[in-house]
């Protein structure tokens, strides 16, 4: 006795007859196939099947005189169809299969018989492509997508798919979960609509697919009708119950369908049974997600149930308590945390809170939406932010933060300052993470600052200034941040813990290299490495997005070169990325990456390790977004420097059209300079000059002045490679002001650098006294990097120059 099962139009009569055709030789008595859909009264099985198998049965048929009739016949028996007279069935099968020994019986059903000796086979749907596939062969490879293209060949001959029509073949398929019934209505309108308006039209799959064979049962002439006939034969609690689960978008366990039934007078006992009774009558499959047991309705089925949902006017109840229950579960996982104002979830629950990722946008959806909740919406929203941070879904997060934002200051929502504190935080964050748009960063932290202050919160107190010292910097306003960054180092003792002193440190440390004070700076970031002593578990890490070592590392290792320590900032910035990749925090290796070695190694001229990094972030892009414009752009600037000057120039910009919003500002001017030297080498020398200048004019009025040395000394180079003798002096004045600037940070490497380039001046003017003694003194002061590449012209030169370097 063996009973294929599954949803209607999944596939069972014909893998039935497919199977009775292939066993037919081992059954010396044949088989028969008994179509029973067309049967309204239960009591007629036996009668069906006598008539089928050809018996003369006198008078009443029975089950009984059916097995006396049978006997000992070696046949196959197939009851095709059986769900609507399932009671029948079940009781003649049982009888047949306990007295007539040598007869196999085959049930086709949407539901199991639940009789002795039944083994169930659940029909799977088709084979459908995984999401985000394109290549065609791939596609093709499907049997879903074979199904699909083959019927339709057989209304249109000519039907031959593009690239892009089996992208969206694939997509209607998985739509319609891999169904042959389903798909076969599909491929019949593409054969005359075409592929693309069916997948669009699949928003109305139930409108629009309705073209059925003509010899089909009429159950199955329409994709409505066959669930029709399925929900026809359900129990009322059972239609209620199925109704409730049409909220579910990506799937639910027995909580949360016995919380979705609380006003349909279901507990999780009798929830858990109906479910059991959807599950045996296919309209509830169990779930692949990982972890705890799940269960969900297909698409299809899902838009059946909402519909029916919407009938019963019971849609907006049912959401409701749906919102709610996601509301409870994320509240209930933050709950559990060291402190009510973290938002330092664990794996466990992390990974709890992706699974309903889905269920959290339907509720949304709803809750946003017309005859939605406000403050069920923002309460949610709040709720689910740590979880899409965490799973970097950011500019989701981003968006439902700002609508959430937008009805609390609408006051539609009921006002609740712990739930907005949180709130902003998040928001401001999202948006450090995403947009980099300094001007909301900073008016985020500024109302998360009020209303810490107003609940004397000193957690989110510590975030805010934090916070407000990263919304200047990214707005460009860094006197701004320094003042935040001294305020966060001069905390009392009674309102900062020393760690976050220190975190204080490390920030005006930062803020002071980029406007230009290096030795300064290298002060504060050595006091901090000395001093740091990081708390226990994730907690500076959650409260300021990254490792604060590995952060210090990044820019210390770019500070020491500057000073004119190439080799000790190698080892810094190793050290750094050591620990970034052993913490596995994707925004700490970003830092240590982007603002530390990758532009170290280039600036010493080591371009194989340069590009090993530069190859890694493309590898790390491939799960963590951000690391990709950074990649593209060191690339850019790599391939320019080692003179492939065109793809580097298409690297370089199609990085900088990222990048340019990103808020990491530090480092644009950067990359302005080297995409100005490509820009000169390929015969672009106005737009270089212009590129110069925006690098110019930005660092002027941001007091972005970390890189203006070597901006200046650039521009000096092209003026002398334009080989025009009146801009000499002009290529002088810029060397000058080069050196000035250099000197005034003590950004010893930056001034060999412009050293070097006025040496040479000098010495093709003949004037090589001046040269030697000029680039001499500043060489001598190095006592390390030697084999770095400006160091090795600098020593190159003096040798030309006559000098005896020890």
């Amino acid at each position: 006795m063996v009973t294929l099962t599954g949803p209607g139009g999944i596939g069972k009569t014909s893998l039935a007859i497919e199977a009775t055709r292939s066993l037919l030789p081992d059954f010396e008595d044949g088989g028969w196939i008994v179509e029973l859909a067309s049967l309204s009264d239960p009591d007629l099985v036996p009668s069906t099947i006598a008539a089928t198998l050809g018996l003369k049965l006198g008078g009443d048929i029975s089950t009984d005189s059916l097995a006396r009739a049978i006997g000992g016949k070696h046949i196959l028996l197939v009851l095709d169809n059986s769900e609507h007279v399932i009671d029948a069935v079940a009781n003649l099968a049982e009888s047949l299969t306990r007295s007539c020994a040598r007869t196999t019986i085959v049930a086709t059903s949407r539901e199991v018989l639940r009789i002795n000796g039944e083994s169930v086979y659940r029909v799977p749907p088709l084979d459908v492509p995984a999401p985000g596939q394109a290549a065609p062969d791939f596609i093709l490879d499907h049997s879903a997508v074979e199904l699909f293209v083959t019927r339709t060949k057989a209304l249109n001959a000519g039907f031959s798919p593009s690239a892009d029509e089996l992208v969206s073949i694939a997509t209607i398929c998985r739509r319609l979960d891999g169904i042959p019934l389903a798909i076969e209505f599909a491929a019949v309108r593409a054969g005359v609509l075409g592929v693309e308006l069916v997948a669009a039209g699949l928003r109305d799959r139930f409108a629009l697919l309705t073209a059925g064979r003509r010899t089909a049962l009429p159950r199955h002439r329409t994709l409505r009708a066959t669930l029709d006939w399925s929900h026809d034969l359900l129990s009322d609690a059972e239609r209620r119950l199925l109704r409730r689960l049409a909220v579910f978008s990506g799937g639910f366990t027995i909580e949360a369908a016995a919380a979705v039934m609380t006003h349909a007078e279901f507990d999780v006992a009798a929830a858990t049974d109906g479910i059991a009774n959807l599950i045996s009558k296919s309209w509830i499959v169990l779930s692949g997600t990982q972890g705890a047991a799940r269960w969900q309705l297909l698409e299809t089925t899902r838009a059946y149930a909402i519909e029916k949902l919407v009938e019963h006017g019971e849609a907006d109840a049912a959401f409701h308590d749906h919102a709610a229950h996601f509301r409870d579960l994320f509240n209930m996982l933050r709950s559990g945390l060291r402190s009510p104002s973290s938002n330092e979830l664990s794996k466990g629950d992390l990974a709890r809170g992706f699974r309903e990722i889905d269920n959290v946008r339907a509720a949304l959806d709803w809750a946003y939406g017309d005859g939605g909740d406000p403050t069920l919406a923002v309460d949610l929203t709040e709720a689910v932010a740590p979880v899409w941070i965490h799973h970097l879904l950011i500019d989701e997060c981003r968006e439902r933060l700002e609508q959430a934002v937008s009805l609390v200051d609408q006051t539609a929502a009921r006002r609740d300052s712990g739930r907005n504190l949180r709130l902003f935080s998040a928001l401001a964050v999202a948006h450090m993470q995403s947009t980099g748009d300094g001007s909301k960063i900073d008016g985020a932290w500024s109302r998360v600052a009020e209303l810490a202050e107003e609940l004397d919160d000193p957690e989110y107190r510590l975030k805010a200034l934090w916070g407000l010292w990263i919304g200047r910097y990214f707005n460009r306003d860094y006197r701004g941040a320094l003042q935040a960054a001294v305020r966060l180092a001069s905390l009392p003792d009674e309102a900062v813990e020393p760690a976050d002193r220190f975190v204080g440190e490390r920030i005006v440390g930062v803020t002071l290299h980029i406007l230009g004070d290096q030795v300064r700076a290298r002060s504060h970031i050595e006091n901090m490495l000395r001093g740091y002593v990081a708390p226990p578990g994730r907690l500076h890490l959650e409260r300021y997005q990254f490792d604060q070592r590995v952060a210090a590392g990044a820019f210390y290792s770019k500070i020491l070169w500057l000073l004119g320590f190439p080799d000790q900032s190698m080892t810094v910035g190793n050290r750094a990325l050591d620990d970034a990749i052993e913490l596995g925090d994707d925004f700490s290796l970003l830092s240590i990456v982007a603002f530390g070695l990758c532009p170290v190694a280039l600036e010493r001229g080591d371009f194989e390790f340069a590009n090993e990094l530069i190859s890694r972030m493309f590898k790390w892009a491939e799960t963590f977004r951000p690391m990709r414009v950074w990649g593209q752009c060191y690339a850019g600037v790599s391939a320019i420097r080692s003179n492939d000057t065109i793809q580097g120039l298409s690297l370089l910009r199609e990085g900088l059209n990222g990048f340019a919003t990103s808020g990491y500002q530090s480092q644009y001017l950067f990359f302005l300079g080297s995409l100005a030297t490509g820009l000169f080498s390929s015969g672009n020398q106005d737009e270089a000059l212009a590129t110069l200048e925006k690098a110019l004019d930005q660092s002027e009025r941001d007091e972005d002045r970390w890189y203006v040395a070597e901006l200046l000394r650039i521009k000096g180079e092209f003026f002398l490679r334009l080989n025009e003798p009146r801009l000499t002096l002009s290529a002088e004045a810029l060397f000058s002001s080069s050196l000035g600037w250099a000197r005034k940070q003590g950004a010893v490497s930056l001034e060999l650098r412009t050293a070097t380039g006025l040496a040479r001046l000098r010495q093709q003017q003949g004037r090589e006294d001046e040269a030697r003694e000029l680039l001499e003194p500043i060489y001598l002061r190095f006592t390390e990097g030697y084999a770095t590449k400006d160091l090795i012209e600098a020593a190159s030169l003096l040798k030309s120059l006559g000098a005896i370097l020890v």
